[in-house]
């Protein structure tokens, strides 16, 4: 067995390892604001969530393209699969921090941001083009088109049952909740699972063992799988963050925010096939349904420290990521 074929399995092995933590970082998007709620309880929301998440994965690989080959030209050989090695050590760094201190930082732009800062560090041609139009861009649009929706949408709601009588109401958004979870959910493990697939497929490909950049049957089952058990593992610090300590929300709020992002995670997946940030787009939504009833409503120290964990996401995991590189470099090479 050669020095590569270990390195690669190692790679694959830790990129599922990411997957795994982006499942239970990520968790929150789907489920907090239907616990926070009480439209379902922690336990049978993240096993609804760990469902949908792996059906989601299930259906899509586009997104798994344009990370694997729009973010950085392809490597080749050993010094490829270092770069790669380099950008999940950096993207798991920065997953873990986040965690700790229950900042529902993206997943997404951790991995891409490690991607960019390996290939750096490791004097190899970036995509700037591509990085522009399928991160910079989403990164920046869909937060304020999820802010934009969840305020519309819930205003929409709000008159449209404004004679409504309030329990009756909250009950069924309640029970309106459980599917917005479900989508939710789905939307997740379309957009994140494929991220990981992207990385394995570079790796398979960087490695030689596919000649084209089309994913496997079996990294997408075991990406899927991934994904799903780190989200029934769960988030709990994160869920407090995203279901609470920005804004309280109502049943019919929650079922609001969560129509809004699903729709807005699915569509830039399936139609666009960019890497949006689940987090930044869940959480705006929960900021637009808030801002419905008086801006001051939403806690925007909270959504601060927030939204600076979300600009310093891409550098400080690159800056680990090339850290990692010049490590593994040194040792291997």
């Amino acid at each position: 067995m050669d020095a590569a074929f270990v390195g690669l399995v190692v790679i694959i092995l830790v990129a599922l390892a990411f997957d795994y933590t982006n499942g239970f970082h990520d968790a929150a998007n789907a489920i907090a604001v239907a616990v926070s709620t009480k439209a379902l309880t922690p336990r049978v929301a993240l096993a609804l969530a760990a469902v949908m998440n792996l059906i989601g994965a299930l259906l899509s690989t586009e997104v798994a393209k344009t990370v694997g080959s729009g973010i950085i030209d392809p490597p080749e050989g050993s010094g490829g699969l270092e770069i790669v090695f380099a950008a999940l050590i950096g993207a798991i760094t920065w997953n873990m921090i986040t965690w700790y201190f229950g900042l529902p930082s993206s997943s997404s732009h951790a991995l891409i941001g490690g991607l960019v800062g390996s290939a750096l560090a490791a004097a190899h041609s970036v995509q700037w083009m591509g990085i522009l139009d399928k991160v910079v861009v989403p990164m920046i649009v869909s937060p304020l088109v999820g802010f934009g929706l969840g305020y519309l949408f819930m205003l929409a709601l709000l008159w449209s049952f404004r004679r409504a009588h309030v329990s009756k109401a909250n009950r069924g958004f309640r029970y309106a909740q459980i599917a917005s979870s479900a989508t939710m959910a789905l939307g997740h493990g379309i957009q994140d699972a494929q991220k990981t697939m992207g990385i394995m497929t570079l790796a398979l490909f960087t490695a030689g063992e596919i000649d084209t950049f089309e994913v496997p049957f079996w990294v997408v089952l075991s990406a899927a799988a991934a994904i799903s058990a780190g989200t029934y593992a769960g988030g709990f610090r994160i869920m407090r963050t995203m279901g609470r300590r920005i804004i309280q929300l109502t049943p019919t709020g929650g079922f609001a925010a969560q129509t809004v992002a699903s729709g807005v995670m699915v569509t830039t997946a399936t139609v666009f096939a960019v890497p949006v940030s689940t987090t930044h787009i869940t959480t705006t939504s929960i900021m637009g349904v808030g801002a419905t009833r008086r801006l001051s409503a939403v806690r925007w120290g909270v959504a601060g420290n927030i939204v600076v964990a979300w600009i310093v996401t891409l550098p400080a995991a690159g800056a680990v990521a090339a850290v990692a590189y010049f490590i593994t470099d040194f040792f291997v090479g």
